[in-house]
């Protein structure tokens, strides 16, 4: 089988009945099949796709374990050549799938590719969750081209075009089956957030590229698990974070950058508490507490990842300060960074 689509789903019932359609009209071909993978809905996911659904594969996982561990065990035993994680709040178009699969074709070194991700509600603007590509900044921060920490551009064509990006949204992320196999997939550990990042720069140091191909599309609501600045996610991010920059930061850059990453973290604790938001406050020290107790198991899989670099250094990490650039410079557009761009093909 050429591609599998795996969307893994979790009370998502609603989802799947506005979203699944679509995926199911676009992407019926004798090569591809369509999998939801259900982590232990509590609602009636798994009789919609059943009764609802019936050339759509159901696999149910015994438990919720999140979203990574979730996908590791639905792509445990999936052959594809290609492997298209797709979020359940997500709506493709027409021709959504050749593009990218062309573009991977056509080098070997491409292992993750994603489409250009749009607003379900407001097609005209970029998606927090990828846009038209990802990128980090020199402390870890991620952001796309077409979104800059909160703010999301409207689209007027101007990231049209292929290039190679630091990472590949989670929410519609088309990977080679073998490296997804070969990497181990997600680290587990992340339960959700930004571990897509992780897999994606641990496959840049083994040498492979990332790229976003805009000739395809999609639509994405977001927040259908959790909610864009709810405390369990920003306690996810602050920590997951963490384990991102100590997992693959390069040997001379790397305590220089987790100290400044830390310092930031505490100045962004601080805004949350000055501001009120004091929920939010409280979650920066659980996260970086839940950081340190985690070191032993991060220094174990750090020199194993060092064993395998073989590319440290990555032109899409961003030289400066997204933060500073943003809050201060009151940059709101990824043009304005003036960030070279590298064409892919």
């Amino acid at each position: 089988m050429k591609l599998s689509i795996v969307i893994l789903n979790w009370n998502g019932s609603h989802h799947l009945r506005r979203f699944l359609p679509s995926v199911v009209k676009y992407s019926n071909y004798d090569w591809s099949k369509i999998v939801v993978a259900d982590n232990h809905s509590e609602d009636d996911s798994c009789e919609v796709v059943e009764q609802e659904f019936p050339n759509v594969k159901l696999l149910r996982l015994d438990r919720n374990y999140g979203f990574s561990e979730g996908y590791n065990l639905a792509l445990k035993n999936n052959d594809a050549e290609y492997i298209l994680l797709l979020n359940s709040d997500v709506e493709v178009t027409e021709n959504w799938l050749e593009p990218m699969l062309h573009l991977m074709d056509s080098n070997p070194l491409i292992a993750v590719c994603q489409p250009k991700i749009m607003q379900l509600n407001h097609p005209e603007k970029f998606e927090y969750a990828g846009a038209s590509g990802g990128f980090i900044d020199h402390y870890g921060y991620p952001f796309c081209r077409g979104r800059l920490v909160n703010f999301q551009e409207h689209d007027h064509g101007q990231y049209d075009h292929s290039i190679s990006v630091f990472w590949a949204s989670g929410a519609a992320m088309l990977i080679r089956g073998n490296l997804w196999h070969e990497s181990g997939g997600f680290d587990k550990d992340f339960w959700a957030h930004m571990e897509e990042i992780d897999l994606c720069w641990r496959l840049k140091n083994r040498g492979y590229k990332v790229a976003v191909c805009p000739a395809s599309k999609v639509n994405h609501l977001g927040g259908g698990s959790l909610a864009y600045g709810s405390p369990q996610k920003i306690y996810l991010n602050f920590r997951n974070n963490l384990f991102l920059l100590y997992k693959n930061l390069p040997k001379g850059k790397f305590y220089k950058t987790l100290i400044i990453r830390m310092i930031l973290d505490g100045v962004a604790a601080l805004q949350f508490l000055l501001t009120g938001q004091f929920t939010a406050f409280v979650k920066v020290p659980a996260a970086h507490r839940d950081f340190y107790k985690s070191l032993e198991k991060l220094r174990k899989k750090r020199k194993e990842l060092l064993s395998k670099m073989v590319t440290p250094s990555h032109p899409e990490i961003y030289k400066g300060s997204l933060i500073f650039d943003f809050f201060i410079a009151r940059k709101r557009k990824f043009s304005s960074l003036h960030f070279p761009e590298n064409e892919i093909n």
